[in-house]
């Protein structure tokens, strides 16, 4: 009875203190400060010098910095500016098919005394946390990449390399997707992306190693986006060499028209990458955006329409399509695969066997048949292309039935095979095919050198003196005046 009479007497009390303390946690959590961030991308993928940057920026902080870096052998400040007025924009549902929309942030006049190259934009901002609670120093960073072409094209070098920028931004899935289902929303895949939002760039993960070598040994090159062979080709001609490095895996049929047209025409390229050319992608919107139906061509509108199959979205191998890499590359993904990746030949080499040894792109590396190069830094490895091949003698042969050109050379090869759950989907594949990274070389107009291997670089930033004296014999003798 005492202890009842005590609660009884005692409940409003309790219920106001209940009521104060949810008040004051209410008035804690009120003060607690917002998260600290800063996101932006470029209005354009890449600049004349004398044209205007365009930096697109959300941030919940009230001012920004910027500061903008070329990265080539080394990083080099070349503006910054703080004090910038910040505002927090919102996401659209569809930003990573149709862009964040977001107004322009900073406008920057790219000087004309910009070097050609690949630059980022570092965004920074700090706080000092809550005003009653949280009173911590605070700082976000993020960064956006675009590209500045050469002011004249071919003044100061003959030599071109394009940036696999349309693969960085099908690998992006900023908004919740992208071209790829293992790390979108729900495990979904997308068919469109954009580059209206903020980017993920590969070039440091490929290119940067083989820009860093080329600067390093004396080799001037000029830059240039994935697309600007479809929307500027016009540069082209002042080019002797074109450059693929690293990951290039989504090309438009306009992108490829007009390499061919300069391969044709007595131009030379060099692909050191691999996986090249394996998608067809539509452009949309000027190249601001792009659609790859991939696996799923059955639902793109150009299968549905049954008028034509070209610019199917799809494997540029598909049997559809007709027309696979080979024809351009001189090798392909479909008679390629993973090395050291995907649990494919996980324990391989990652070296190249060396067949045709006397080739020009051998010179001074003393290599002879049999030879193998390259395993220390594993630069044959994830994705490689390859091509259907016989055996005679010893030595390996094009069949030639899967577009390679009737001039190619199989110089090295290394195992390489798809997995099951990459190759499956399409009907005409063999189960159980096993095919080979190829390094070689065919004649068409120009020359064309192909590495067949995505990680080419990674014997440039190993130092493997093999691997520095092919890709020295590559760019003196393709990249030298007419």
């Amino acid at each position: 009875m005492h202890f009842h009479g005590f609660i009884k007497r005692h409940q409003t009390g309790v219920l106001l203190w209940a009521m104060v303390v949810l008040r004051l946690m209410d008035s804690v959590q009120a003060d607690e400060p917002r998260p600290l961030f800063v996101e932006g991308y470029a209005g354009q993928v890449s600049y004349d010098p004398g044209e205007t940057l365009k930096l697109h920026v959300s941030t919940s902080a009230a001012k920004y910095a910027v500061e903008i870096f070329r990265i080539g052998a080394e990083s080099e400040s070349v503006w910054s500016q703080t004090e910038i007025p910040g505002a927090e924009f919102p996401v659209p549902p569809n930003a990573s098919s149709h862009g964040c929309n977001w107004p322009v942030s900073v406008e920057i006049p790219i000087p004309l005394d910009w070097r050609s190259g690949y630059y980022e934009a570092h965004l920074r901002v700090s706080d000092r946390g809550g005003e009653f609670v949280q009173r911590n120093l605070r700082r976000a960073e993020s960064s956006c990449y675009f590209i500045v072409r050469p002011a004249e094209p071919g003044k100061n070098t003959r030599i071109l390399l394009q940036l696999s920028t349309n693969t960085y931004n099908a690998y992006n899935n900023w908004g919740g997707f992208s071209l790829y289902g293992y790390h979108g929303r729900g495990g979904n895949q997308g068919h469109r992306v954009s580059f209206d939002r903020p980017p993920v760039s590969l070039y440091h993960q490929w290119e940067k190693a083989f820009v860093a070598w080329a600067e390093k040994n004396g080799f001037t090159l000029d830059f240039a986006a994935n697309n600007d062979l479809e929307f500027n080709p016009g540069m082209l001609k002042s080019y002797r060499l074109i450059l693929s490095v690293g990951h290039d895996e989504y090309w438009s049929a306009p992108m490829r028209d007009n390499l061919e047209a300069f391969i044709a025409d007595g131009g030379n390229v060099a692909f050191f990458s691999g996986n090249t050319c394996c998608w067809q992608i539509r452009n949309e919107e000027e190249g601001r955006a792009q659609t790859c139906w991939k696996q799923n061509y059955h639902s793109d509108p150009v299968y549905q329409s049954r008028d034509g199959y070209g610019l199917l979205s799809s494997l540029w191998s598909h049997h559809l399509i007709g027309r696979p890499e080979n024809t351009m590359t001189g090798v392909g993904f479909l008679w390629g695969g993973y090395h050291r990746s995907h649990g494919q030949f996980m324990e391989g080499s990652g070296a190249y066997t060396v067949h045709r040894p006397d080739h020009w792109i051998f010179a001074g590396t003393g290599l002879q048949q049999g030879d193998s190069f390259g395993g220390e830094h594993t630069i044959v490895g994830y994705e490689c292309d390859g091509c259907e091949l016989v055996w005679k003698d010893g030595l390996p042969f094009p069949t030639h039935r899967d577009g390679t050109p009737d001039t190619f050379q199989i110089l090295g090869t290394a195992p390489a095979k798809w997995h099951p759950d990459d190759c499956q989907w399409y009907g005409h594949w063999e189960n159980g095919r096993e095919g080979h990274a190829v390094i070689g070389t065919y004649t068409r107009g120009g020359v064309v050198f192909t590495a067949g291997t995505t990680d080419w670089a990674h014997g440039l930033s190993g130092e493997d003196p093999t691997v520095e004296q092919i890709t020295r014999n590559v760019i003196e003798r393709l990249g030298q005046s007419h």
